[in-house]
């Protein structure tokens, strides 16, 4: 039999009259009692990962042990169906974002899972951006120079995506369609972020649309890649050089990406509002705020399941129409 240390005791026992404490009152069960599982649906390395395992720390205090596992493959796909069929107990809950949540359900033939049927929201973590990138090779600082360069060079630029049917990949499409580079800007679909990335900075692929991280940032400042233009409304306060979609006479591709908790559809409300209770605690600290702000990501200080549901199924409303009228599907 394992003993329990003394300290072991009292930090669970100081966690659950904590938990307790919160709105909603007491959690049948004791709610958890045991690790919780993390999936990030890309590998890792990726933005999912900058944005999930910093949670996760702040998180453990409160909620005890929680360990990330990353699921990737599909554009997202794989892990998020992992978590749909997992036990709505709590204790498997999903990273996912408006590719996993609405886009991947949206465009498939036969999709493995609904994105509001079989999920429930929990808490919005953040607001992101997409930025298109290109091999600093490529004689192009901005997207108006890409098309003339496309146009100039038939069938040589292709852009990667973590897949098939994800935001980046709508953003991509969008892209081609406006710009009229149907034939001259190929999609190339990665299993994630991480190996489209890296590619690209090798100079087997020439550009690609991904959220801005940490990383990202880095490699654009030591010059390895080059951040052409950013999806949001506004230019990055950590990257003020890099014009907007808006300012590069393309209002139509702003795109405001976002990542969240999300747990198995028949999860018990005291459950997800536990999660969510702990997680606007831990959203309160300056350090994990300041941590996803350096980022390039806008941490959620008001969110919930109701808001947030709310959110996704907004956002299925509003991107249906767009995707049937480009005929965006995955296999």
């Amino acid at each position: 039999m394992t003993l329990i240390s003394r300290r072991e005791l009292l930090d669970k026992a100081a966690r659950i009259a904590a938990l307790a404490a919160w709105p909603g009152g007491a959690v049948a069960d004791d709610y958890p009692v045991r690790a919780i599982r993390l999936v990030i649906p890309y590998t890792a390395g990726a933005a999912g990962d900058q944005i999930g395992r910093p949670w996760a720390d702040r998180v453990a205090p409160l909620l005890g042990p929680i360990y990330v596992e990353n699921i990737g493959g599909a554009g997202g796909a794989i892990g998020s169906a992992a978590v749909a069929q997992s036990a709505p107990d709590g204790y498997s809950l999903l990273l996912g974002n408006g590719s996993t949540q609405v886009m991947i359900p949206l465009s498939s033939a036969q999709p493995a899972y609904d994105g509001v049927r079989d999920f429930r929201a929990i808490y919005r973590l953040i607001t992101s951006t997409l930025a298109f990138a290109v091999h600093p090779s490529l004689p192009v600082k901005d997207l108006k120079q890409l098309i003339a360069f496309a146009r100039a060079n038939p069938g040589k630029l292709s852009y990667g995506t973590p897949g098939v049917g994800t935001g980046n990949h709508l953003i991509g499409e969008m892209f081609r369609q406006q710009s009229g580079l149907a034939a001259d800007f190929v999609h190339v679909p990665y299993r994630g972020m991480g190996p489209a990335t890296n590619d690209l900075v090798s100079g087997q692929i020439s550009s690609v649309i991904a959220v801005v991280s940490s990383q990202l940032l880095q490699l654009h400042s030591a010059g390895k890649l080059r951040l052409i233009a950013v999806t949001s409304d506004r230019r990055l306060s950590g990257a003020p050089e890099i014009p907007t979609v808006i300012e590069e006479g393309m209002p139509g591709l702003r795109y405001a990406g976002w990542f969240g908790l999300f747990a198995p559809r028949a999860t018990p409300d005291t459950i997800v509002e536990r999660v969510a209770a702990a997680t606007r605690t831990a959203m309160d600290d300056p350090h994990l705020q300041e941590g996803y702000r350096s980022q390039g990501l806008e941490p959620d200080l008001d969110s919930g399941p109701d808001k947030f549901q709310r959110l996704v199924e907004d956002e299925l409303a509003r991107l249906t129409p767009i995707v049937k009228s480009i005929g965006l599907k995955r296999d």
